[in-house]
């Protein structure tokens, strides 16, 4: 039953009783109500109001992408802002009438804790709301949802809850630039360069992007690193080369089966220093095209490389200058390169070609055949963007 003067909205029943971890109940509920438009957000010490139940953008379909098992998908146990003691956004968020078409997976790049408790993960919760409101100046935490190390879910941003289980819906986000209203973020914490994930956190990940899948529609081949769109280590290089199992993972528990070519993705590769080889060399013609780096291409990111990186990205005017080549700098440095084309481009082409062993290059190379020379198989990632009016805070 509902606390006195308060109504249960039709999308936030809980069923059941929450179990520590991930739980198999369905989320916490949402008020109705509509969305404070001036005032400041309520006090964390109770249930916040989120915005009222609306039918949906006309002609939005329902979800889709769910096998004939669908209805079996476990529900995760998401702990919402105010029971891990979150501030009081600075204001309300913005709630978009529009579904999001995938997630994307970052890791905190915080430390390997082994801490598992909810207090832990409630703590952490709360730091990383505090560095997003006060070192980030966003309105409140960027992401969407937080998993811990040891497997608890949370609410990040205030109102995605409610949203999700509505599953018409979508708080925006600050997450990642360009994506925070078309992508679901979630945080894992740790850092995972070198290790894996615990047991505990990939399990709470693929229930919870299996609910996120079934409660938006959104395919299960649609889960994507941080660095797919920007220029970071993140979501740590374990963690991303699991993202093809975590996608079949997740397509599993939604009742569906995918193969491996269908569940890998023709990503950008992450070049950094230290890296070497013909895909460096190739960035480097790439970058003499463009005007940032000079001297002969030598297949070694050095500081010179690096430096040549954050000249083209500032150029461009990249949201991360830090000479990581990453999904936000190459669609920009891989320019559309023409059969009879002559050049530094032509010559990453080329470069890339021989390495790869490859007999003949199509008479256009863009991005998707970029991919394909730089080594990666599967379907290209898409460059769907934000629409226009995000706040990215």
């Amino acid at each position: 039953m509902g606390e006195p003067g308060q109504s249960w909205s039709r999308r936030g029943l809980l069923v059941g009783s929450a179990v520590a971890g991930a739980g198999l109940v369905l989320p916490g509920r949402a008020f109705a109500g509509p969305p404070p438009t001036t005032d400041p957000a309520p006090p964390a010490t109770g249930p916040v109001p989120g915005p009222s139940a609306v039918p949906g953008p006309d002609g939005v379909p329902g979800p889709a992408g769910a096998g004939p098992l669908a209805e079996g998908v476990p529900v995760p146990y998401v702990a919402r802002c105010f029971e891990w003691g979150a501030r009081k956004p600075k204001f309300p968020p913005k709630v978009w009438d529009r579904r999001p078409i995938r997630i994307l997976v970052h890791h905190t790049a915080g430390a390997n804790t082994n801490d598992y408790s909810v207090g832990a993960a409630h703590r952490m919760a709360r730091a990383i709301q505090n560095y997003h409101m006060d070192r980030n100046g966003w309105l409140d935490s960027g992401q969407h949802f937080t998993i811990s190390r040891g497997g608890h879910v949370m609410e990040g941003r205030l109102w995605s809850l409610g949203e999700l289980n509505g599953g018409r819906r979508v708080v925006e986000g600050a997450h990642s630039p360009g994506q925070n209203v078309i992508a679901i973020g979630i945080e894992n914490e740790g850092t995972y360069m070198g290790v894996d994930p615990t047991p505990a956190l990939w399990n709470s990940l693929r229930v919870t992007c299996a609910y996120i899948c079934l409660r938006y529609g959104i395919a299960p081949t649609e889960l994507y690193g941080h660095r797919d769109y920007r220029n970071t280590l993140c979501p740590g290089d374990r963690l991303y080369a699991a993202l093809p199992r975590l996608r079949r993972e997740v397509a599993g528990l939604l009742g569906r089966r995918l193969s491996r070519t269908e569940s890998t993705k023709a990503s950008w590769p992450l070049l950094r220093t230290g890296d070497r080889g013909p895909t460096v060399e190739a960035a480097q013609y790439l970058l003499r095209d463009a005007g940032s780096l000079t001297g002969k291409p030598d297949g070694r990111f050095d500081d010179r490389t690096a430096a040549a990186v954050s000249e083209f990205q500032r150029a461009h005017r990249a949201d991360d200058v830090n000479g990581l080549l990453g999904g936000e700098t190459w669609p920009e440095l891989a320019r559309t390169v023409r059969a009879g084309t002559e050049g530094d481009a032509a010559r990453a082409v080329e470069v890339l070609a021989a390495a790869r062993r490859v007999e003949s290059v199509p008479d256009v190379v863009d991005h998707p055949q970029w991919q394909k020379l730089l080594g990666t198989s599967g379907s290209a990632v898409p460059d769907a963007q934000d629409p226009q009016g995000v706040l990215n805070r």
